[in-house]
């Protein structure tokens, strides 16, 4: 059984999860945690879309916009559960990536970057400037999800930080499954063929626009999954969830790591999460180091960390 291996993948990303909480020395550390599961879930996504499918998205914090803000107006003005606001959330982005997916598909390269980068900036508008909604850039508070209380109630007494932690992670082990088993499904097969050549794929029967589309679906319902974590998380969001910047920082987080390997992926999530932890001693250079990171790996690395350190460590085995 190789690294390869999704049960070794999952089992290594099983441990990290259970060990790492005996090395936090304050709950500030799981508050942290969560989110890097948080944003490993999204840029997953995005490993499915770029890394299996070979599309590119510079919107998707679009999708996560929609899943936050259906965890905070589904409460309000529907009456929901937070958890039904959730799937709601996810729903309503799998019809829009559905609806908007058919069209701006058909393009390719920065033809296709700039489209979805259009969609992502339409979104941002939408929640900014419709106040009466959504309290356009002042944001909105987020219904408790309720779920500490009721595991409080039989016994299990945690803090919001080991709460938000333990949900999250068993969120993103849960979606890791899910890419990792599509990896080697026939509809992951095709989506890899798709990447390696559209010719070749119709040659050999591939419906090359249903599988974009299924590949684009995909990873905006993971978006939406996470957008609506991270205001749950929060109890509070604002449009910037759905902001260009945020959009760039996952598909950075995915390249970073590995667009072609799902734990690489969560490896560039966690690091750049991480990252600006870190600097807030320099803060005045923050920026600056974290873009002299991004090029060191990309002249050094450029599959992404953990591919090509795994493909050194081959070599060297060999």
């Amino acid at each position: 059984m190789t690294f390869n291996s999704k049960w070794v993948q999952l089992a290594v990303l099983l441990a990290l999860i259970a060990i790492l909480p005996v090395f936090f020395p304050s709950g500030y550390y799981f508050r942290v945690g969560a989110l890097i599961f948080v944003n490993a879930l999204s840029v997953v996504g995005l490993v499915i879309l770029i890394g299996y499918a070979g599309q590119i998205s510079l919107g998707h914090a679009g999708f996560a916009g929609i899943g936050a803000y259906a965890c905070a107006l589904g409460p309000e003005a529907l009456g929901l559960h937070p958890a039904l606001a959730m799937l709601l959330g996810a729903l309503v982005s799998a019809i829009m990536a559905a609806l908007i997916g058919k069209p701006i598909l058909r393009l390719k390269g920065y033809y296709l970057a700039v489209a979805t980068l259009g969609f992502g900036i339409l979104v941002s508008m939408v929640l900014t400037n419709e106040r009466s909604l959504t309290r356009g850039p002042d944001g909105m508070e987020v219904a408790e999800l309720g779920l500490r209380d009721f595991l409080k109630g039989v016994g299990l007494k945690l803090s919001s930080g080991e709460f938000w932690y333990l949900v999250c992670g068993l969120v993103l082990i849960v979606g890791v499954w899910i890419a990792l088993n599509l990896f080697n499904s026939s509809t992951g097969r095709a989506m890899r063929a798709l990447h390696g050549s559209e010719v070749a794929a119709r040659t050999v029967g591939i419906d090359v626009a249903q599988v974009k589309l299924q590949a684009f679906v995909i990873s905006a319902v993971y978006a939406s999954v996470a957008g609506s974590l991270l205001s749950l998380q929060n109890r509070f969001i604002t449009p910037d969830v759905a902001g260009f910047m945020h959009s760039i920082e996952m598909v950075t987080m995915a390249v970073l790591g590995g667009v072609n390997s799902v734990l690489g992926a969560t490896l560039g999530a966690a690091i750049l999460t991480l990252l600006p932890q870190v600097l807030t001693v320099f803060a005045e250079y923050e920026q600056l180091i974290m873009g002299l990171v991004m090029i060191l790996v990309m002249i050094f690395l450029p599959r992404g960390l953990l591919p090509s350190i795994a493909a050194k460590l081959r070599g060297r085995g060999e």
